[in-house]
C-alpha cells in the first residue's frame, strides 16, 4: 500500500519534470499589481486577465491614478475578463485603500489582505506566496481536481481542508513551486474534460474513473 508521504514524491518528481520552470503567468512589475490581477483572474484566464492589464497599468501606472479613474472606462477596459463592474469597482477602492491605509504598500498581513474587496483566502495565499514567499498555498479549480484524482484528498473535502491537507503533506520548502506545477498540471495534462491520461505517468494512482480505458 502506497503511502501519502511515497505517494507525494513521485508526484513531486513527476511535475518537477513536467514544469522545471513552473511560476506565476500572471504579468506585473508592483506588488499591487499582482494584487489586482489575482483578484481579477477569478472567473476568467490568466491568458485574459494579461491582455487587460497591459492596457490598463499603461493607462494608470500608478495606485493614485487607479484611485482616481473614471470607472466607466476601468470597465470598458477589463469588459473581457467578465464580472467586470464589480471588478472595475474593487480595483479603484483597492487602490484607495491601499494609499491611506499602507502607504501604497501591499501588506504581509493576512488578516487586512482578506478585508480587501474581491479579496479572500485563495487571492491573499498568492500573494503571500509570491510576494513574500510564506508557505502557502492557493486551492483553485486545478488544485482541487488534481488532488482529489490523485488520492490526496477526499471528494467531499471544502477547498480549506484542502489546503490544509496538501499543506501538511507537502514538503515546506516545495509548496509554493508545487501550487504553480499542480496548477499548471490541471490546466493542461489533467484537464476537467479530456485529461492526457494516456501519457500520464500517475495513470497507475489515479483514483478518478476517467483513466479506466487507459490501464492496462
Amino acid at each position: 500500500m502506497m503511502t501519502k508521504k511515497i505517494l507525494i514524491t513521485e508526484i513531486i518528481d513527476y511535475l518537477e519534470e513536467l514544469f522545471p520552470n513552473a511560476d506565476c503567468e500572471l504579468n506585473y512589475s508592483k506588488d499591487y499589481e499582482l494584487l489586482l490581477a489575482v483578484m481579477m483572474s477569478a472567473q476568467t484566464t490568466d491568458v485574459r486577465v494579461n491582455m487587460v492589464t497591459a492596457i490598463l497599468f499603461k493607462k494608470y501606472p500608478n495606485l493614485e491614478s487607479l484611485a482616481n479613474a473614471d470607472i466607466e472606462d476601468i470597465m470598458a477596459i477589463i469588459k473581457p475578463i467578465g464580472t467586470y463592474k464589480k471588478k472595475s469597482q474593487n480595483i479603484i477602492d483597492i487602490a484607495n485603500k491601499l494609499l491611506k491605509e499602507q502607504n501604497g504598500i501591499v501588506p504581509q498581513d493576512r488578516e487586512y489582505l482578506e478585508s480587501l474587496p474581491g479579496v479572500g483566502r485563495k487571492t491573499t495565499n498568492v500573494i503571500l506566496s509570491i510576494l513574500y514567499k510564506e508557505p502557502v498555498l492557493a486551492v483553485d479549480t486545478h488544485v482541487s481536481r488534481v488532488s482529489v484524482r490523485l488520492g490526496l484528498v477526499n471528494k467531499k473535502d471544502d477547498v480549506l481542508t484542502i489546503e490544509k491537507k496538501l499543506t501538511k503533506l507537502i514538503p515546506k520548502d516545495k509548496i509554493n513551486k508545487l501550487h504553480h506545477q499542480l496548477i499548471f498540471f490541471g490546466r493542461y495534462h489533467c484537464k476537467a474534460r479530456n485529461p492526457e491520461c494516456q501519457k500520464c505517468k500517475l495513470i497507475n494512482i489515479c483514483k478518478d474513473d476517467i483513466r479506466k480505458p487507459f490501464l492496462h
